[in-house]
């Protein structure tokens, strides 16, 4: 019953992050125009090198080591305070370096300057803790009223271009303060630990080992925009960052079950159940695969239609990357399995970081030459080309280890189900005109299309449902 709680939790949040762009986005897109808005994105896009460098992989190690001890209270609170140590010493690294960035490349300054304050916030960022300990109810409530006040507060102060100052401040604020208010819940989790008995750098090594494969899964989302952002222009990286943004907001919602079942696989291996962790991690490829492949078809069927009237006129050339850039949906959702909820918890770094590396060559490779062919789309094909990289990878270095046969059981039910449903949706989409009720019903049709042939192909999807019914009635866990 506590994971059904904690991924209810975590994709109620994560579909709050899916809401809130649908909210924000179309106005951002029109008040502060391709050209603010691409400075915003540039600067962002920026400030994520450093604040990579900061993070050290420090995030998903503290996970994993938390949840390792969490049934000792001691060594919780060391390791804890151990790693928040490091965290402080790795940002304070990174801000040394950004202050030296600037002193030579200082084009847009002040919104650079602002924009530590997500590097601050990642200073005092200790959600991986509360996600270590299962408890996702403490993150998901004090970010939703966070999340909440920063829309508010967008549709209250930014009006123009000019108060591209504001939103700056506003984004990184309501991560600050949301990263500040999981504080107040620790006394109630944490025991004395002197401070002599901390050593925070002997986490150094084991957070660089996962500082390696973090770095190269950025480069789709980092050095994708910079690249665009010189090969084409400013604005190229708005339009890239719209479409990109609408993709992996609906990804979040495939992904959330992630960070709940890391931890959980992670204490399974911990105690020797590695039945158990093989079975999550078959059950969660079915449940991901039934998510994300009409997600897919659904994106691709009305990306274009969506971006136009979404975004506004202005921002068309968003359609096209949000079309090429859907099968990322599928690709990342089994490589989030594979890779975050088995070779991850079970400590196999080696195969999980040749596979991310991997995926970043091939994506260094191939970049220029399709944004060249295809301009600001061709950045989205590179990234699926990616991403496929990434997750074949992985699928042929744990084929000795698990089924492969289990892996995609039934698979092909979801596939043909989701075609089936693009193929109508998308001609509808191209018969009738861009209006947001008939985008709303087109997406109505095709829940009902895809719902439809789950039942008639009988999925297992749909006895997994009724199980996670009946185990909300009843006490017990996945």
């Amino acid at each position: 019953m506590k994971t059904i709680k904690n991924i209810i939790y975590n994709s109620s949040y994560q579909i709050l992050l899916m809401i809130i762009p649908l909210i924000t986005q179309p106005y951002v897109s029109r008040v502060l125009l391709p050209h603010a808005n691409g400075i915003y994105t540039a600067t962002f896009n920026t400030m994520q090198y450093f604040i990579i460098l900061g993070d050290l992989g420090i995030g998903l190690y503290a996970n994993r080591e938390i949840a390792y001890h969490r049934d000792n209270p001691f060594d919780r609170s060391k390791i804890f305070w151990e790693i928040e140590l490091l965290q402080l010493f790795t940002t304070g690294i990174s801000f040394i370096c950004f202050l030296i960035y600037i002193a030579w490349n200082n084009e847009y300054l002040t919104i650079q300057l602002l924009q530590l304050l997500w590097l601050l916030s990642y200073s005092f960022d200790i959600s991986w803790y509360f996600m270590a300990l299962e408890d996702f109810q403490k993150t998901v409530t004090k970010n939703t009223v966070v999340k909440v006040i920063s829309i508010i507060l967008i549709f209250i102060l930014v009006k123009s271009p000019s108060d591209l100052i504001k939103y700056t401040i506003i984004q990184g604020g309501a991560q600050f303060i949301g990263a500040l208010s999981l504080w107040s819940y620790l006394p109630k989790t944490l025991v004395k630990v002197h401070i002599k008995h901390l050593n925070f750098l002997k986490h150094l090594k084991p957070s660089f080992i996962l500082f390696i494969p973090n770095v190269a899964v950025q480069v789709y989302s980092i050095l994708n925009k910079s690249m665009l952002q010189h090969l084409v222009n400013v604005s190229s990286v708005a339009f890239f960052t719209f479409g990109d943004n609408i993709v992996r907001t609906v990804l979040a919602l495939v992904t959330a079950t992630g960070s709940v079942m890391l931890p959980k696989i992670a204490n399974r291996f911990a105690k020797g159940n590695m039945k158990g962790v093989k079975l999550s991690l078959y059950r969660n490829m079915n449940f991901v695969s039934a998510i994300s492949f009409p997600l897919m078809f659904g994106l691709a069927a009305i990306g274009t239609k969506f971006a136009i009237k979404f975004f506004g006129p202005q921002y068309i050339a968003s359609g096209p990357v949000i079309v090429r850039e859907s099968p990322i949906l599928v690709l990342i959702a089994w490589s989030t399995v594979i890779g975050r909820q088995y070779l991850m918890p079970i400590n196999k770094m080696t195969a999980y970081t040749l596979s991310v590396t991997l995926g970043a060559i091939c994506n260094i490779i191939i970049n220029i030459p399709l944004i060249h062919i295809f301009g600001t789309s061709g950045t989205a094909l590179a990234t699926t080309i990616s991403e496929l990289v990434v997750t074949a990878y992985q699928v042929l270095r744990v084929r000795k280890e698990l089924s492969i046969k289990k892996m995609f059981k039934g698979q092909w039910k979801y596939f043909i189900c989701g075609l089936i449903m693009y193929l109508i949706v998308h001609a509808l989409s191209n018969h009738w005109p861009i209006t947001v009720s008939h985008i709303i019903l087109e997406i109505f049709v095709g829940i009902i299309l895809y719902a439809f042939g789950m039942f008639i192909t009988k999925a297992q999807i749909i006895y997994e449902f009724s199980n996670v019914i009946k185990l909300i009635f009843k006490k017990g866990d996945l």
